[in-house]
């Protein structure tokens, strides 16, 4: 029984080390983070942040080993217009002299089907951590033109803004923030 245990921890060690490390190439500009939320009900607003980086594990057909970790820099918020960047900056939203990062740390990686995930993990946004479960999916990978190996993937979640200590008020139907991820990262 030993012998089993041990083979079996063996195995799994194993899987673990198995995983590929990859940088997300934020260099090349072949990633982005990107929101829209309504504007008073009446439009969409839309943006992205400009200056964040991270990695990821990933192997095929293996979920439970795969991992994410993303760091934002939230003060390059960019919806395209200066002045309500000036906004989404101040104490109203992001408070970026105080909360001047947002971290994305996953803590589950499910299989959902072909190329189907869900990633969970903790999103920390304006000093509070909330659990939140993105929808993702792999796009691709494979060798690139330099001699590397990439895999990219996309996904999207929806989080309420008060639940991250947001409570500026947009009207009922602004409530809610959806992030669109589209993440391709260079094998280490």
């Amino acid at each position: 029984m030993k012998k089993l245990a041990l083979a079996l921890a063996f195995t799994l060690g194993a899987s673990v080390a198995n995983a590929a490390d990859y940088i997300i190439d934020t260099k090349g500009a072949h990633a982005s983070i990107n929101f829209k939320i309504q504007h008073l009900g009446y439009s969409w607003l839309t943006g992205r942040f400009n200056d964040f980086s991270g990695e990821f594990s990933y192997e095929e057909g293996e979920p439970k080993v795969s991992k994410v970790n993303v760091t934002v820099k939230t003060a390059s918020i960019d919806s395209n217009h200066a002045e309500r960047d000036k906004h989404l900056r101040g104490d109203d939203f992001l408070d970026v002299k105080k909360y001047p990062e947002a971290t994305f740390v996953s803590t589950n990686v499910t299989h959902d089907g072909d190329d189907e995930m869900t990633i969970i993990g903790d999103l920390t946004l304006h000093g509070v951590t909330r659990s939140v479960s993105i929808d993702a999916h792999k796009v691709g990978e494979g060798k690139d033109p330099w001699g590397g190996y990439r895999a990219g993937f996309a996904g999207e979640t929806h989080i309420a803004l008060k639940d991250f200590g947001i409570d500026y008020d947009l009207g009922p139907a602004s409530t809610e923030v959806k992030l669109m991820l589209h993440i391709e990262g260079v094998k280490q």
